[in-house]
């Protein structure tokens, strides 16, 4: 497996990072958390070509391509832990003849991750606030909660929102599956993993009950059943891979190496073979995929730049990885041949 790295920018504080579809080809999207900072989209054969999406922004958690409505997204902004009250937002971003026009959705105080589904030939947003309140940055005395809302036609009008699920303290994890026509959500907390059914009526199922930081989700070993890969805790030291047995999952893999505050998760595929892709913000810093390669687990590093976040796209005869290198404060991307 071959693996090119391209240095987009220096970023300070990267930490969103998306691949969007804009114009009909590939765009990369790299954000910055720091108050006052820019989002910049990369295009082009090379994404040498950079356009400016924002520039005075900052708190952005992450990206959203909006389906089925040419080139525009919904995004994080003004999400800051250590601020309260809190002013985390959702933004609408279209781009209208050759630039960003940013306009603001709805307020939502701790806003940290959130994503679109397309439901019954509907489009809503489900977001999942990471507390509801805080005094202080480490004031995790208030459980974080889960909201949706059908997005209408026009934007400007706002969001409905309904809460869905609550009780969640350090609600900071979520990775969406899509299982043939169905979507699911995971969604991790220091109660554990729930997983969201928006075909039964937005209904959530516990598949974990002990504290998680990060999830994502993938049949990686071909036995038909999903396995799934953790953070814990919170910003957690420990990162394992669990399979399904007898409806339990069971840890059977755990990284073997020293880590400190792990934080990016996600899984996809490379050339076909299904991947789980993580980083680590401290103590080695590594972004690193898993296979099962050989009957067993197999881990590569690839880097030490500290992804805060990865967004996986694909090219004809490449697969991208978006790393937000955090701990670099670098944007860059991994093309995988």
């Amino acid at each position: 497996m071959g693996v090119k790295h391209i240095r987009l920018d220096e970023m300070y504080r990267a930490y969103a990072a998306a691949v969007l579809q804009i114009n009909n080809k590939n765009a990369i999207m790299v954000a910055s958390e720091e108050k006052g900072y820019p989002c910049y989209m990369y295009t082009g054969e090379h994404f040498d070509q950079k356009e400016t999406v924002w520039e005075d922004g900052g708190g952005c958690m992450s990206i959203i391509q909006i389906p089925n409505v040419d080139n525009q997204f919904l995004a994080i902004r003004d999400f800051y832990l250590k601020e309260s009250p809190s002013n985390s937002k959702l933004v609408w971003g279209q781009y209208l003849d050759g630039e960003w026009v940013i306009k603001d959705v709805l307020k939502l105080p701790y806003l940290h991750r959130f994503d679109i589904y397309s439901i019954d030939g509907k489009t809503y947003f489900v977001g999942a606030t990471i507390a509801d309140d805080k005094d202080f940055k480490d004031d995790w005395s208030r459980s974080g909660s889960i909201y949706m809302g059908e997005i209408p036609d026009d934007l400007e009008s706002g969001i409905e929102l309904k809460k869905i699920n609550s009780g969640l303290f350090r609600n900071h994890g979520y990775f969406k599956f899509q299982d043939g026509n169905n979507t699911y959500g995971y969604f991790t907390s220091d109660e554990g993993i729930f997983r969201l059914d928006p075909q039964d009526n937005w209904s959530f199922t516990q598949i974990m009950s002990k504290p998680i930081g990060e999830v994502a989700v993938m049949d990686l070993n071909n036995d038909g059943k999903l396995e799934l890969i953790t953070i814990e805790p919170f910003h957690g030291n420990e990162i394992k891979i669990y399979e399904l047995h007898d409806n339990e999952y069971v840890e059977v893999y755990k990284i073997p190496f020293e880590l400190d505050f792990g934080h990016a998760l996600t899984a996809d595929t490379i050339n076909d073979v299904p991947t789980f892709f993580g980083g680590i913000r401290r103590e080695g810093c590594q972004f690193f995929t898993i296979q099962y390669v050989d009957d067993k687990y197999k881990l590569e590093v690839i880097d030490d730049g500290g992804p805060s976040n990865i967004a996986i796209g694909h090219e004809e005869n490449n697969t991208l990885a978006v790393c937000s290198n955090h701990t670099r404060n670098e944007a860059a991307v991994y093309i995988f041949d």
